[in-house]
């Protein structure tokens, strides 16, 4: 595997070859009693690597199936239900809390989510190896077997990649398979600090974990946004999301006392109709395509309370929707001139392009230069900025221009004028 500057990275080392568990803990943990005993082991390290198997499809709330631990020395399963149908995980919550003890994660989006919510906090500090590998040169969301098979010259086994883990009993290879996802976790960790040290990144990482904290804290939270997650609301008039916003919130409240997915609630689409066509009466309701009569019988009332709601704000009060103004020629070719500045960027320091910006983010901004609107976007702020985002500035301003280097047909950036 080849470094940012070209040399050969040699394989790394496991964590001490392989996290062994001690004898008198077993690596499969149903009860509290062993689970006490594995926390206090697992608090004599400085850091721990996690994972976790839920199973998501029926439910509002994922169903947390097992949780896989290692340390440099330990390793272990552990069975959710099983513990919780027996006793109390409050010891392995208080763990999850210690600002004492780093938690190492692979693409740990959806683990600190569940953490969380079964926590009550965001359990930090955390480090994610994917996040970090992205800045260190091994492309945006870099599986973890992609980055064992690397670092380790390991290929991990496919053969529970589609486990039903909320089936019991787990057999001995399901329990191995589940712990291959912690054990090369921190000797990652370790590989990928130094690299972000040798290259001066590890403020840069850090930005984007205290990032993903704010997302992960914000989603635990009362649900006012998400009704932007449907799509083709920013299709609606302000009034029109302004009642779409009610119907969402009210989904989703239904949804999480139910315990069941948002879809089951109601669609989105029928919530996309109801905005767009807001009913005045039960039977206007029934009228609408779409809209069966058991969801009718069921919601109808609760369908009007939140519509009358929305209805009832003043203009202040309703969602601003994007301008369906289409981009004209002259800025989608800018648009284009600046993407092709990022990548060059990009390149140059070894980062995924889409980790600096996307598209609609470098539509924006050109947008806002032209309108002379104050932006308020990543790639303006931090290392983003540090990294590219002056550099787009100064095109955009004329301060820089680009040329195309006669030898290595590589973007070349000048400083020019207007």
């Amino acid at each position: 595997m080849s470094n940012l500057h070209g040399h050969q990275t040699p394989p790394i080392a496991r964590q001490n070859d392989i996290p062994m568990t001690p004898h008198s803990l077993p690596p499969y943990v149903t009860d509290q009693s062993a689970l006490e005993s594995l926390c206090h082991t697992l608090r004599q390290s400085p850091r721990l690597a996690l994972d976790t198997e839920f199973v998501g499809e029926d439910t509002f709330i994922p169903r947390l199936e097992l949780i896989q631990v290692a340390t440099a020395t330990t390793a272990a399963v552990i069975d959710f239900p099983a513990v919780q149908a027996n006793g109390s995980l409050d010891v392995l919550w208080e763990l999850m809390c210690d600002t004492k003890i780093e938690k190492v994660f692979h693409a740990g989006r959806q683990d600190l989510d569940l953490f969380t919510l079964h926590a009550g906090q965001v359990p930090k500090p955390f480090f994610d190896t994917q996040i970090a590998a992205a800045m260190v040169g091994y492309g945006a969301q870099v599986a973890y077997a992609n980055l064992v098979q690397r670092l380790h010259g390991t290929k991990l086994a496919k053969a529970h990649t589609f486990t039903n883990w909320s089936a019991r009993p787990l057999s001995d290879d399901q329990i191995a398979y589940a712990l291959e996802d912690v054990e090369f976790l921190l000797s990652i960790h370790t590989h990928l600090q130094d690299r972000l040290k040798t290259l001066g990144r590890s403020e840069w990482v850090r930005e984007e974990f205290a990032r993903l904290e704010t997302v992960v804290g914000e989603k635990n939270r009362e649900p006012q946004e998400r009704y932007q997650r449907i799509r083709g609301w920013d299709t609606l008039k302000p009034k029109g999301a302004a009642v779409l916003r009610e119907l969402a919130v009210w989904r989703e409240t239904e949804a999480r006392r139910r315990n069941v997915p948002r879809g089951r609630v109601m669609r989105d689409e029928v919530l996309l109709q109801l905005a767009r066509h807001p009913p005045k009466s039960v039977n206007d309701l029934r009228g609408l395509r779409g809209v069966h009569s058991s969801e009718v019988d069921r919601h109808g009332v609760q369908l009007l309370a939140a519509i009358t709601s929305a209805l009832a704000l003043p203009p202040s009060a309703w969602p601003e929707v994007p301008s369906e103004r289409k981009p004209d020629p002259e800025s989608t070719g800018i648009v284009e001139l600046l993407q092709a500045v990022l990548k060059a960027r990009a390149a140059e320091e070894g980062i995924a392009p889409t980790m600096l910006a996307t598209s609609a983010d470098l539509q924006t901004l050109v947008e806002a230069k032209q309108n002379r609107t104050v932006l308020n976007i990543p790639i303006l702020h931090g290392w983003r900025r540090q990294l590219a985002g002056d550099v787009l500035l100064q095109v955009l301003d004329g301060a820089v221009t680009v040329s195309v280097d006669r030898t290595s047909g590589a973007l070349r950036m000048n400083a020019g004028s207007s």
